[in-house]
């Protein structure tokens, strides 16, 4: 069996099966692994999350911004831009079917066997494993048994810092955040979350994963960061959006040798 990797598809479904085709992906026992935001932005929502859906066991799929984002407005809490193009989705006869579904995604998957954590924009740098896992589970049990408990509290920038953390709420606000949205840290590790370029030349931020290169970690994979452009120097920390969406391409990477392997976007964003 292989696994391979997959950054942001956002929508992007005849890439995605451009890329399934050149990796020679065998659904009856290949595994892709999905670091989130499948849909937004791209013009085919629909399809992608009804291939990835139906794949089963064959995806590993954890949650992005955008597929949160995409629940909370169903529930009347998020809003749902033109730019995003998930009309379709959202008219679709099984449109609460693909969102029971995704609601019951991860917010981290852990491969313990291939010490892997998948993750969509990165982990905070005032964890450990132990703490990302334990905080990840809170999010998904409150997402999967008690969502209405959840959107109202989602949204929002603070606490920027775990130590300022004061109650439940500000945990999960946070958690989702360093999870979901963050790109970059301050120095002393509170998140920012505004930055979206390339690396920034203010000396006052850092890329979240420079945080981690002196800390033990398991193998990271992650999406989110478009501007990277897949780009990470850390051995062991690799970078999985390569801006599809924005006319860059989809890339997969392959676990058991590090292989990418990547196909051509089209550019269906308006800047």
């Amino acid at each position: 069996m292989a696994i391979y990797a997959i950054g942001d598809v956002q929508g992007c479904f005849a890439e995605l099966q451009q890329l399934v085709q050149k990796i020679r992906f065998r659904a009856d026992c290949d595994q892709l692994w999905f670091c989130g935001d499948l849909i937004a932005r791209g013009p085919d929502s629909l399809a992608t999350l009804r291939w990835i859906r139906d794949l089963g066991d064959n995806a590993i799929t954890v949650l992005g911004n955008h597929d949160l984002n995409f629940l909370a407005h169903l529930a009347g809490y998020g809003r749902i831009q033109a730019a995003d193009k998930l009309e379709a989705l959202l008219q679709a006869p099984d449109r609460d079917a693909l969102a029971n579904w995704l609601s019951e995604r991860p917010l981290l998957h852990y491969d313990q066997a291939r010490d892997t954590l998948l993750v969509h924009a990165g982990l905070s740098p005032a964890w450990d494993l132990g703490m990302a896992l334990q905080n990840a589970r809170q999010v998904e049990q409150l997402l999967r048994h008690h969502p209405e408990q959840l959107w109202p509290i989602m949204y929002g920038n603070t606490p920027d810092a775990w130590a300022d953390c004061q109650s439940e709420t500000e945990k999960i606000r946070y958690s989702i955040n360093a999870c979901t949205r963050m790109r970059y840290c301050y120095l002393d590790g509170r998140l920012e979350l505004k930055e979206k370029g390339e690396i920034s030349h203010n000396p006052a931020l850092i890329p979240w994963f420079e945080l981690w290169r002196h800390k033990s970690h398991p193998q990271l994979l992650f999406g989110h960061w478009a501007a990277l452009q897949g780009n990470c120097d850390l051995p062991n920390i690799h970078a999985l959006d390569t801006g599809c969406v924005w006319g860059n391409a989809l890339t997969a990477l392959c676990l058991d040798d590090k292989q990418r392997y990547s196909v051509k976007g089209v550019n269906r964003v308006k800047c």
